[in-house]
């Protein structure tokens, strides 16, 4: 059940449109502005009471045709750039087309594929190799603006994006470089799809953190993975904004912002009318991250992270999280925070539920 209304950029203050998606069908609503706030009341109360099946959908749009002027786009195949292919208890996500003109935009159409989306060897720095042209410049950041909305569908390429991201003032060959081997990596997975499968409503999380992994200044790269069910739906990698003394330090706030996200998650839930009745469970693999979460007495010795163990902790009090330690080998947000061989993301894809289609 899904609902989605959004209000379309460019439409005058007297007559606004809505585009409403259904269980994969798109649909096309012009309303008068004042009815905006209505129809989204009306739906919130609508998905409290049934979830969106095919006769709830022909009721609906039946409904809606009465009053206002609606289009049935039919079913969802294409939108923004992502294909939507629906299956018997399967829904695949892919951007192959938006991938394909990416690379052809950078001048990589017959390019040699890569097997990883970063060298495991490779280490980034600020000031290795030599500076590009502003014209190379340029293209650099072009090609890496468009593959933040790759990442839509891509979660495996998050890490290396986040690292290419972070030389934007002082640019190098070797930074370049990097890019294209990103890009490689997609051309030789350019058929991969995000997959959606039928499932339970639990929320679960996997935390994880690179303790000192930057060269250039020793901070730390924090990442996480949240699921709905079997379902991956929204993920992390983001460097740290400080230097931390402790992996212990490092793994908290990795854990903190999982926290906050899947707190986001369920509130977006509750207003969807979908009920939780089970504690909220998140991995991490630092033994010392997760007695924090639910040891008073371990905090006396943690006070410079006192502001996140208490958000931590209060969830953890109140039976609305629960965390739980994970080894190091079965993490699945291992690959959110550094570069990983071959054979781990292999098994990266397969927990992402990420794979050719």
């Amino acid at each position: 059940m899904a609902v989605n209304m959004v209000v379309v950029p460019g439409v005058t203050d007297a007559a606004s449109s809505l585009v409403v998606v259904l269980q994969g069908h798109m649909v096309v609503v012009k309303v008068p502005q004042a009815l905006l706030i209505l129809m989204k009341a009306f739906s919130v109360s609508f998905a409290q009471r049934a979830y969106f099946d095919d006769l709830a959908i022909d009721w609906l749009l039946n409904h809606f045709r009465d009053d206002f002027a609606l289009k049935d786009l039919g079913p969802l195949h294409y939108f923004l750039g992502i294909e939507v292919t629906a299956s018997s208890g399967e829904l695949l996500l892919t951007q192959s087309k938006y991938a394909k003109d990416l690379i052809f935009e950078a001048g990589l159409k017959d390019c040699k594929p890569m097997h990883t989306p970063m060298a495991v060897s490779e280490k980034l720095q600020v000031d290795v190799g030599d500076p590009l042209d502003l014209e190379t410049a340029t293209r650099y950041r072009n090609i890496v603006g468009g593959l933040q909305y790759l990442t839509l569908t891509r979660p495996d390429i998050a890490f290396a994006f986040n690292k290419v991201c972070q030389y934007f003032h002082c640019l190098t060959l070797v930074h370049y470089f990097a890019v294209k081997h990103i890009l490689r990596y997609i051309s030789g997975t350019i058929s991969y799809v995000l997959k959606f499968v039928q499932s339970s409503n639990v929320i679960s999380a996997f935390s994880d953190a690179d303790w000192a992994g930057c060269s250039d200044d020793r901070k730390s790269t924090g990442g996480f993975g949240v699921f709905f069910g079997a379902n991956l739906i929204s993920w992390q990698a983001k460097k740290q904004a400080i230097v931390s003394r402790s992996s212990t330090d490092v793994e908290y706030k990795a854990l903190l912002n999982a926290t906050t996200e899947i707190m986001w998650v369920q509130s977006l839930l509750d207003e969807l009318g979908i009920s939780q009745h089970k504690v909220h469970i998140l991995w991490c693999d630092n033994i010392g991250a997760t007695y924090l979460s639910t040891n008073p007495v371990f905090h006396a010795r943690t006070k410079h992270i006192e502001v996140d163990y208490h958000f931590v902790r209060e969830r953890v009090a109140k039976k609305q999280l629960d965390v739980r330690i994970i080894s190091s080998h079965d993490q699945v947000a291992d690959g959110f925070t550094k570069s990983i061989p071959v054979h781990h993301l292999v098994e990266f894809h397969r927990n992402l539920n990420v794979s050719s289609d």
